[in-house]
């Protein structure tokens, strides 16, 4: 299943932490192998927002806010089937509630196998499931910076949408009081968002309306994108959200809420990447159709198929 709850503390899966002179924290982050870790550092550094975000030396690094508070965590893969979590915050006592959103972000509760064996009874699947045994689906640090980000990624290309995240950052951000190099800003709380002209950030004012409803809806409701509801419920309620539909609410589902079978069929990607493997290209109600086989874990199904590309 995916990683839903803070799991990170459970006996054999535990962290193992160490501090140092400087007030780092390092520990480790275990999950159960096969892990592809190129594939989870290929997704992420394609979209990676500058002034948030770096993806250098096999290892990445993203700057972070909690209780008003600024840190920054880089994770790298260690030995013994772990990734290597360096943590920089001045609150000890969020160091569970960090630990918890980043095994969310590496989905390192999940179980592979299992996973891979149910996809691969698809026969157009088995050499996506055959090229990444350990796949994951990434996840999200806030569910509000991923939902503006999905926003802002709507009929545009990744590169199109990054850039438009940068200059969000870059205008509405909060700067960094201890900048590590091009590490420089936390993500717009929602509360400025809700109240900012959006419309000069070069994009379709009904796309800018959106990135306020949003934020508006954060702000009226902070639990909004915990992973309390069920997929349909979820689903209904994001899409009660101005300019929300259901590409972004699966999306979201599939990413922050972490549902495992989230699936937004209308994805431009998906469509091609199955027409690629069976010589047709399906409509987004086709395919729903043609996903069927694959639920329980569709959203792993459409993980591969957009790392197939």
């Amino acid at each position: 299943m995916f990683g839903r709850a803070p799991c990170a503390l459970r006996r054999g899966s535990g962290p193992e932490i160490s501090a140092n002179p400087g007030g780092e924290i390092s520990l480790l982050l275990r999950y159960q192998p096969p892990y592809d870790w190129p594939g989870m550092l290929e997704f992420l550094r394609l979209r990676a927002i500058p002034g948030i975000e770096r993806v250098v030396e096999n290892c990445y690094s993203r700057t972070i806010q909690l209780e008003g508070l600024q840190g920054i965590v880089s994770i790298r893969p260690a030995e013994d089937n772990a990734l290597r979590a360096r943590i920089r915050f001045p609150k000890l006592s969020a160091l569970l509630v960090i630990i918890a959103r980043l095994r969310r972000v590496f989905d390192l509760a999940a179980d592979p196998l299992p996973i891979s064996a149910h996809l691969a009874k698809d026969p157009a699947l088995v050499p996506l499931v055959a090229t990444r045994p350990g796949l994951r689906v990434p996840g999200a640090w806030d569910g509000f910076e991923l939902a503006i980000r999905a926003v802002l990624g709507q009929q545009i290309t990744v590169p199109a949408a990054v850039r438009l995240a940068g200059r969000l950052v870059a205008t509405h951000g909060e700067p960094l009081a201890e900048p590590d190099r091009d590490l420089t800003h936390v993500f717009p709380r929602p509360e400025v968002l809700a109240l900012a002209d959006l419309t000069t950030l070069s994009m379709p004012r009904s796309r800018a309306a959106t990135l306020s409803a949003v934020a508006a809806a954060v702000v009226a409701d902070p639990d909004l994108f915990c992973a309390s509801r069920g997929l349909d419920e979820a689903i209904q309620r994001l899409q009660s959200i101005r300019g929300v539909g259901e590409w972004t609410a699966q999306y979201i589902a599939l990413r922050q809420l972490r549902e495992p079978d989230a699936f937004p069929a209308a994805d431009v990607g998906l469509m091609r990447a199955l027409a690629d493997l069976e010589g047709r290209r399906r409509s987004s109600r086709e395919l729903v159709g043609r996903a069927d086989q694959w639920r329980p874990w569709r959203a792993y199904a459409a993980q591969h198929l957009w790392a197939s590309i």
